[in-house]
This record gives C-alpha cells, sequence and structure tokens, in this order.
C-alpha cells in the first residue's frame, strides 16, 4: 500500500482567504460555502488573476481550481460595468457534461452574495438545445460549456463571444484528449484578440504543451505544492487475483468490508453493463455508466450514486474527470487504465476535499507489467496482496511477464509509452496551428 504522491514542489506560505485580495462580498459568499483556508492553487492564482494576466497552472483534480478561477473572475465582473442586454464576459471551456454542470452550479453559489446579480448558464451536448437557447435570451455573464455545443449555438445565433474579457480552459489535457482541437481552433478565431487566458491542465503533454505556447502571453506560471499535508489521503493497494475472479472477488470485498459506495472502473461499455448486472442479480444496488447514457439518464444514475441509492457505480473513464462525489471511500480498477494519466484521475475521485479513500487495482498475471509501468511513471511501488480464497493460479514474475515496453503498442490497448502515436502528433500539429 502506497499514498498518493504527486511531484514535490515548494512549500506555499500559509495565508487566508482575506490576504488574497477579495472584496468583502466574494469573502462573505467563500464563508457562506464553507471553505475556512484557500487550498495552494488558490493561494497562487487568485492574486495573479485578479492582476489581469495570463495564467498557466498544472492542477491537479481535487485541488480546489474551480474556486481558483470564479472566485476572481466573479470579483472582475463585479468590478465592472453592469450591462443590459448581458453581454457574455467570461467563457470556460470544459471536457464533459457533468463538468459543466458541476462548474455552473459551483459558480453560481458562489454569486448569490454578489452585488450585481450574474446569469450563469452551462451549455453541453446530449440534450436538446432549444431549453438552452431559451436560457440565453437577454444574454449571460458566464459560460461554461462544452466546445461543441458552443459552437452549435453560436452557429444558431443564440449568443456571441466577441466581447469575452476572460477565457478559461479547465481540464485542457482531456479537451485534447477528447478531440476538440478544431472546436477549440474555431472559438479562439471569434474570440477577441486582448483577452485574460486562464489555462488549467494536469498534465502536459506535447499537444497541451503547444497549445497553451500558442495562447498564452508571458503566463504566470503555478504548480501545485504537493507537500504531505496538501496530498490526498489516498490508501492504494493491488491485489493479485485471476481475471476470471475479479467479479467474485469484487463482491467478496463489499461484503467484507460494507463499503457504502464504490466507483468501480472498468475498459469498456458491455462491460460495465455486464458487471452491474452480475452485481444485481447478486442482490447488490449498482448500476451502470458510460458515455452512450442520455444526459437524462447520467444525471438520474449519478444522483442515485450521491445519495446512496446505489451502492456500486460501474463505469467507463467517462466519470474519471469532472465528477465530484463528496466522501465517495473507495474506488477500484477492475480493468487497469490504458495510460498513467488516466490512473491518476481514477484514483482522485476518492480523497477529496480533505477525506480519507482507498484505491484499489486488481492485477492479473497479464496485467502485471502494464501496472508496473503505472507505478514507474508515478514513481511508486505498491505491495502486491492476495486475498483467502482467491490467489491467482497464476502469479507474474519477471521471467513469465512481458517487458513492459513491449506493451506500449498492443493492440489490446495497452499503456501508452513515451514515443508519440500518430494519434498524438496529429494532435500536437494541431495545437501548434490554432490562432492566437
Amino acid at each position: 500500500m502506497v499514498r498518493y504522491q504527486p511531484n514535490k514542489l515548494p512549500k506555499p506560505t500559509a495565508m487566508s482567504f482575506s490576504n488574497l485580495g477579495l472584496s468583502p462580498a466574494i469573502l462573505h459568499a467563500i464563508s457562506e460555502r464553507g471553505y475556512t483556508a484557500p487550498t495552494p492553487i488558490q493561494i497562487e492564482a487568485i492574486p495573479a488573476i485578479l492582476r489581469g494576466g495570463d495564467v498557466l497552472a498544472a492542477a491537479q483534480t481535487g485541488s480546489g481550481k474551480t474556486a481558483a478561477f470564479a472566485l476572481p473572475l466573479l470579483q472582475l465582473l463585479q468590478d465592472g460595468p453592469s450591462q443590459k442586454p448581458r453581454r457574455l464576459r467570461a467563457l470556460i471551456l470544459v471536457p464533459t457534461r457533468e463538468l459543466a454542470q458541476q462548474t455552473a452550479e459551483s459558480i453560481r453559489t458562489l454569486a448569490q452574495a454578489n452585488p450585481q446579480t450574474l446569469k450563469i448558464a452551462a451549455l453541453f451536448g446530449g440534450v436538446s438545445i432549444n431549453p438552452q437557447m431559451m436560457d440565453l435570451r437577454g444574454g449571460a455573464d458566464i459560460v461554461v460549456a462544452t466546445p461543441g455545443r458552443l459552437l452549435d449555438l453560436i452557429e444558431h445565433n443564440a449568443l456571441s463571444i466577441g466581447a469575452v474579457s476572460s477565457l478559461v480552459l479547465d481540464e485542457a489535457d482531456r479537451l485534447l484528449d477528447m478531440g476538440f482541437t478544431d472546436e477549440i481552433g474555431r472559438i479562439l478565431a471569434l474570440l477577441p484578440k486582448q483577452r485574460q487566458n486562464l489555462f488549467f491542465s494536469a498534465t502536459f503533454p506535447p499537444a497541451v504543451h503547444a497549445l497553451a505556447t500558442r495562447m498564452l502571453r508571458q503566463p504566470v506560471r503555478i504548480a501545485i505544492p504537493s507537500l504531505e499535508q496538501n496530498q490526498p489521503a489516498i490508501q492504494q493497494r493491488a491485489i493479485q487475483v485471476d481475471a476470471s475472479r475479479r467479479t467474485q472477488l469484487l463482491r467478496h470485498l463489499l461484503k467484507e468490508n460494507k463499503w457504502g459506495r464504490v466507483l468501480v472502473f472498468v475498459a469498456t461499455k458491455y462491460a460495465a453493463e455486464h458487471i452491474a448486472e452480475k452485481l444485481q442479480r447478486a442482490g447488490i444496488k449498482a448500476a451502470a455508466f458510460h458515455g452512450e447514457f442520455s444526459q437524462g439518464a447520467r444525471d438520474e444514475v449519478l444522483a442515485d450514486f450521491k445519495a446512496s441509492k446505489l451502492q456500486v457505480l460501474v463505469a467507463t473513464d467517462v466519470a474519471a474527470r469532472g465528477i465530484d462525489i463528496a466522501q465517495l471511500p473507495v474506488v477500484l480498477n477492475y480493468d487497469l487504465p490504458r495510460s498513467a494519466v488516466d490512473y491518476t484521475h481514477r484514483i482522485g475521485r476518492t480523497g477529496r476535499a480533505g477525506k480519507s479513500g482507498i484505491a484499489i487495482s486488481f492485477i492479473s498475471a497479464d496485467t502485471e507489467a502494464h501496472f508496473r509501468l503505472i507505478e514507474k511513471r508515478h514513481q511508486l511501488k505498491c505491495e502486491r496482496e492476495q486475498i483467502a480464497g482467491f490467489e491467482p493460479v497464476v502469479v507474474a514474475t519477471s521471467a513469465n511477464t512481458p517487458d513492459a515496453k513491449s506493451l506500449i503498442d498492443a493492440s489490446n490497448g495497452g499503456i501508452k509509452g513515451k514515443r508519440k502515436s500518430k494519434k498524438d502528433k496529429l494532435r500536437e500539429a494541431a495545437a501548434r496551428d490554432l490562432p492566437d
């Protein structure tokens, strides 16, 4: 078992929200929300954003980055003149529907104490466009949007982004990974040249670095400290089990540990539905969750899971980012993620907001080398465990396990290696060609 350890960076100076240059109205909103002390990313980002310059932030999931950009943006809008009709002044691009809804709701809560009544709209696909067009009548001050739906609404003349003064790219790595490069390029071309750019990303692969270089002008660079007191308290475990007995072991762990809620990650839509059905037949309240669900179905399943009406949510990586589930005790990798980056975001669903959590990975002889490469990328070492009654028939060793490098380009979707794939090269080239 090991603790989650991001890259180590210098210790920040202890500080309170009142030291960050925020107005009394914003400080009141912070107090009403129950925030007691700023996180490291908030300490660094809030003053930088208030000064009006570009910001480039390396921000891990669960670090408090939404408030880090929302609080100063609300103050900047508060200090500006009110406009009738409203003209969009702050645009936040996010990769998923869930993150759009979650971010917009968080900003609405923080904006309640603002002297000006601000209109915040969440725009995303997977639902009818008509209600969102109706919601944009009279304009909006802040829009949180997925790129595709934003462009759809622009084409329908439902809004204009020609007056935007602040642009936020939240989870920029995921935006590019999900194939939004072209859409981002079209959006950048419609924005004013003079604007503030706020760029948040958990990782900085070449395509993300290229996009940041094109967009940002002399940015303030911020990295989150990873001191012991700031690290999420995630206990990581690696349990050896034959692939054919993983569902049985999952049922055993649920019964033995009596976990209230568990988020189980699998590789495919089929696996999510198949495993959820097996758990249901065993009397366990479980449901599948994947990208082919309608927005209404996704909202309903997530609401049931958050309300503890479901014990187990079996999900693809659509749930690895942008979903904040308070006090989620356990995340379990039934299937290992394809990349080391996805491993970070999966386990980051637990151990949030100062709470502790457990992240378990099932390891078989076929996936041992895959997990070793994940360990190498994160500079960690998980002691291999075996559960009585579920000992694997075959245990991987250095003698019978393929070299990790041979898994990089495996046809079964092995973990990405250092060599750039054709897809990565195309993304990097596209990011370089985006308009300023």
